[in-house]
Parts: C-alpha cells; sequence; structure tokens
C-alpha cells in the first residue's frame, strides 16, 4: 500500500462509477497501472464491492431510529439468535455489538414512527430481550460510508 493506493481508494470511495482513465488521471497514473491496483485491492478484500447509495428520503424511509438492546444474557445460543432475528428485518440497516452498559446498537430506517413501532412489534415477538430503548434520529449531521486511508500501512 501506498499513497496512489490511498488516493484510488479515496476516489473510489467518492464515485465508484469513474472510467478507469479519469481515475488514473486524478490520481496521477496512467489507466493500466491503476486497474491493475485496483484489481489488486479488490483481490486483496480492501475493495468489498462497489455499489449504488440509495437516498433514504426518495425511497421514503426518511426516518432513522437508533435502538439499545440489552440482551437477557450473555449465551451463544441468544447472540445467534439475535444474529438470526436482525438479518431478517431489512428496516435494521445497521448493527453492532458493543462494550459498556449497551449490549448491541441497531440503526432503523422506516418511513414513519408508526412503522417503527410496528418493526418493533415484530421484533420482541421473534426473541427475548432485557431492555430495548429506542432515539430517534432529529437531525443527520454527518454521514458517510468513505473511511480514512490515512492509517493504511
Amino acid at each position: 500500500m501506498d499513497a496512489v493506493d490511498r488516493k484510488i481508494l479515496d476516489v473510489l470511495q467518492q464515485d465508484a462509477t469513474l472510467p478507469v482513465a479519469e481515475l488514473a488521471e486524478r490520481v496521477g497514473v496512467s489507466a493500466a497501472p491503476c486497474w491493475r491496483r485496483v484489481k489488486k485491492l479488490e483481490a486483496s478484500g480492501v475493495i468489498r464491492g462497489r455499489v449504488a447509495l440509495v437516498d433514504r428520503r426518495k425511497v421514503n424511509v426518511p426516518t432513522t431510529v437508533f435502538v439499545a438492546v440489552k440482551a437477557p444474557r450473555h449465551a451463544t445460543d441468544w447472540s445467534d439468535a439475535f444474529r438470526r432475528v436482525v438479518a431478517g428485518f431489512p428496516e435494521i440497516v445497521e448493527a453492532w455489538r458493543l462494550t459498556g452498559e449497551i449490549d448491541y446498537l441497531l440503526r432503523i430506517v422506516v418511513p414513519d414512527i408508526e412503522t417503527y413501532d410496528a418493526v418493533y412489534q415484530r421484533l420482541i415477538a421473534k426473541l427475548e430481550f432485557s431492555n430495548l430503548s429506542a432515539s430517534i434520529a432529529m437531525e443527520e449531521m454527518k454521514y458517510t460510508t468513505a473511511v480514512p486511508t490515512m492509517y493504511m500501512a
């Protein structure tokens, strides 16, 4: 990994649809070596995939709810069941296992609070929880899918 690889990643994280010639020009190398570098980054798993970022408001899921989950017990069977349940909810777009007071944090996107309540009802019907606490996002102050590349070795 070098500065050119970092530049490639930075540019692709902003627009993965760029033709290789334009990408190469932006990072300061010719097209063929640039394409080889991209392929190497993909093969090594640094680039996991290329996706379309959908505007959630334009597809009618403008409401974001963060749900703090406390597990009833810390056991593999419950954790495995929780993973399966979470995977079955398209509204749950992120799920994180945490340290501290909260065991898991979910990010849920829905059209409105009534729909969140329906998701909540489906969720508690499928699995036992010690506690679920929801916080409704009022304003998106920063959102990005780009990760910093300056720490690459």
